[in-house]
């Protein structure tokens, strides 16, 4: 089973304008400043994405390669899946995140209005009641 990780979707604000972004071209590309240790484990996992403290979809990983400046170019797959969503506490940087701890993709013709919101989602795991 391949590894994935999260990562905070800075600056997009919306699904809409992550998935402009991600879907531009033939492939989308994220830089980070270090390789993460388990990259080889992670090629053929994804990158999913936290909006607003939520996991709200994912983006196919295809590969890593090193830059000129020493930064890693991850390269993602020009395809954004929608999951249920999970509530996701912010943090910097990029998690990795195990297979089995992964959110569901959505279904066909099943709506993300359908899910509840992460933030409540959260806030109800928090008292124990889901």
């Amino acid at each position: 089973m391949p590894l994935h990780m999260t990562k905070i979707a800075y600056r997009s604000g919306s699904i809409e304008n992550l998935r402009r972004w991600v879907e531009a071209g033939e492939r989308a590309e994220m830089t980070t400043r270090y390789l993460p240790k388990r990259h080889e484990e992670m090629i053929g996992g994804s990158l999913y994405w936290i909006i607003d403290h939520t996991i709200v979809a994912r983006s196919p990983i295809l590969e890593f390669e090193q830059r000129p400046d020493g930064r890693w170019t991850i390269w993602l797959e020009p395809k954004l899946v929608s999951v249920h969503p999970r509530p996701k506490r912010a943090h910097q940087g990029w998690r990795y995140l195990a297979d089995a701890d992964a959110p569901r993709d959505l279904e066909e013709g099943e709506d993300v209005s359908d899910a509840m919101p992460g933030r409540l989602a959260g806030k109800l795991e928090k008292l124990g009641l889901i």
